[in-house]
């Protein structure tokens, strides 16, 4: 057993924020070399191998041809899409010694588009799927939680090229149920949520989750089968209602008022309703932000929404890409006197209005709702403000928070809220990037059309903790036979020499049995090794030691747990079928 592992093993590092980064980081799979960048020490590096062999039968099978490309990649393709300024501060750009621009590349559908430009100009050579799977660059201003979320990651991405929609729909359910295969095969649970294609663009657009309370994308799920991502979620929104015989809107002094709670306190005082009390679901809350857009323009906006709910920054981020959000501050509101700070009403806002500022509302702020709401003085707020008769906003937007209990909108049922790590992701790009590139072949009427293209993610390093991350235990890492870097630790455990011969005879004839053996003879305790296996989670444990003075020796399954002695004349035997014979936890035997 290597001594890069023994010293790597002792290391307890401080910075692990899931378990299944401090158990890789512990059992030597990676190494920290900065904030999201990590080294792949020999074993970590067999379970990404593992994972790309997975991936590659599965691309293949549907008829994918793998390239590889170059990671170092020229501004221009990338400019022609208008992505060298949308993807903002998260690309990596560089100058060569001549002061060329160049990028990291994040993701690489221009690269691809521009090859099969070059490559080919007829609709017989369509359709046509390439993959590769390559390290990309992406500066996340907060990496965490090591491989999941890190600025250099390996991931499969691949390309389908169609002449018509038809095709691309094809294409895309082609690798739709690829991914549902390969995801089987890494052997956690996951789930395929509706979602929002982003920078990306196109049309339809779906995710597969690893379900996992670690994980940082937030998605909801009804009894009745609807699944999205949570930006991705739309409200149902009320019918609309008359409002010919609501009382007119009138301005009430509501003093010491800034917050939704001290408005419902005094409204509940100072003008009481009749079948029920005020609460926050009454008022109309007006959030300000300022978006800053890629080419450095700032825009106020203010999101309007029940007092009950608050803004959703993730699916704020989603609706707004590519500019960015930053709070609105003290200085933007003496810049902007229409606005008066916790007293915001409709009718200062809008395009048309005095301030001239953008006025979105969730879709709840339905024609004939009444509201509470700022009345754009210090200490007055306007009841019975009716949407439709006494304001009408820009528009809506998808941007209030997604409740446990909300209704799906599919009418499925109640909504639940998860947590998961996104681990792929397909879209329907359409023809945006082959517009752009000018990516045309002849049809079969000889005439020129733009091809429409297809983009289809998975993330092969972040796959690694995924599965760490479903799979480990209290005691460290738990691998699925598939994918674990050996399908055996073999422990020579005494001083008697005997052990340690008949433990490397052993591991000699399970590797001439096809079987991958990793032999742990160091000079150590048997509590260490013991440990130290359990850590590392080879999914099947040999131990040669004090049982070897009855003629046996102990097999231990690392996934149930489950210990046994076993005659050492039927040891390779029986570590053979445990290997290759054996329900790996109720899935299918992959060794």
């Amino acid at each position: 057993m290597s001594e890069l592992f023994v010293r790597t093993l002792r290391e307890d590092p401080a910075d692990a924020e899931v378990p299944s980064h401090r158990w890789l980081l512990r059992a030597g799979y990676i190494r920290r070399v900065a904030p999201g960048i990590y080294s792949w020490l020999p074993l970590g590096y067999k379970v990404l191998r593992n994972v790309e062999t997975v991936v590659r039968e599965e691309m293949e099978a549907i008829g994918a041809q793998e390239v590889h490309l170059p990671a170092l990649l020229p501004r221009e393709p990338y400019e022609a899409t208008g992505r060298w300024t949308e993807y903002g501060a998260n690309l990596f750009r560089l100058q060569d010694r001549r002061g060329g621009d160049y990028l990291l590349g994040p993701t690489h559908e221009e690269i691809f588009a521009l090859l099969v430009k070059d490559l080919y100009s007829s609709y017989k050579d369509l359709p046509l799927s390439l993959y590769q799977i390559q390290t990309k660059y992406r500066d996340e201003a907060r990496p965490r939680a090591g491989i999941l979320r890190g600025r250099e990651f390996v991931m499969k991405d691949s390309y389908s090229f169609d002449i018509d929609d038809a095709g691309l729909a094809k294409s895309y359910d082609l690798h739709r149920d690829a991914y549902i295969k390969i995801f089987n095969r890494l052997g956690f649970e996951y789930v395929i949520v509706h979602a929002m294609s982003g920078a990306m663009g196109g049309s339809a657009s779906e995710e597969f989750l690893a379900i996992s309370e670690t994980g940082e994308d937030t998605f909801v799920r009804s009894a009745g089968g609807y699944a999205a991502n949570v930006e991705a979620v739309t409200t149902v929104p009320p019918e609309p209602v008359p409002f010919d015989d609501l009382p007119a809107a009138h301005v009430e002094d509501t003093p010491d008022t800034p917050t939704i709670e001290t408005l419902v306190a005094v409204a509940n005082e100072l003008s009481p309703r009749e079948d029920r009390p005020w609460t926050a679901a009454d008022t109309l809350k007006n959030v300000v932000v300022t978006l800053v857009h890629p080419d450095g323009r700032r825009e106020p906006l203010v999101i309007g929404l029940p007092g009950d709910r608050e803004v959703d920054l993730k699916r704020l981020g989603a609706q707004v890409e590519p500019a960015e959000i930053e709070p609105f501050t003290e200085t933007d509101f003496a810049d902007h006197p229409a606005l008066v700070k916790g007293y915001i009403g409709p009718g200062s806002l809008g395009t048309d209005s005095v301030s001239g500022i953008r006025y979105l509302v969730d879709p709840r702020v339905s024609t004939g709702s009444s509201w509470i709401t700022g009345a754009n003085h210090p200490g007055r707020h306007v009841f019975d403000l009716v949407a439709g008769r006494d304001f009408t906003p820009d528009g809506t937007i998808e941007a209030a928070e997604v409740r446990a209990g909300d209704p799906a909108p599919d009418g499925s049922g109640p909504l639940e809220l998860a947590r998961g790590i996104e681990m792929g992701h397909v879209f329907q790009l359409g023809r945006k990037y082959a517009e752009a590139l000018g990516l045309k072949v002849l049809n079969e009427h000889g005439k020129l059309v733009t091809v429409t293209m297809g983009s289809y993610g998975v993330g092969v390093s972040r796959a690694v903790a995924a599965v760490a991350e479903n799979t480990c235990d209290e005691q460290g890492l738990v691998w699925p036979r598939e994918l674990a870097p050996f399908d055996v630790q073999l422990l020579a455990t005494g001083k008697d020499s005997a052990v340690l011969e008949t433990a490397t005879n052993l591991a000699r004839q399970l590797d001439e049995a096809g079987v991958k053996v990793l032999l742990d003879d160091r000079k150590a305790s048997p509590g260490v090794k013991f440990a130290d296996a359990e850590i590392m989670g080879m999914p099947t444990i040999v131990v040669v030691g004090r049982g070897l003075a009855d003629g046996v020796v102990e097999l231990r399954d690392r996934r149930s747990g489950e210990r046994r002695n076993v005659p050492v004349e039927d040891a390779l035997g029986e570590v053979v079928a445990e290997v290759h014979g054996r329900p790996d936890l109720g899935r299918p035997d992959l060794g």
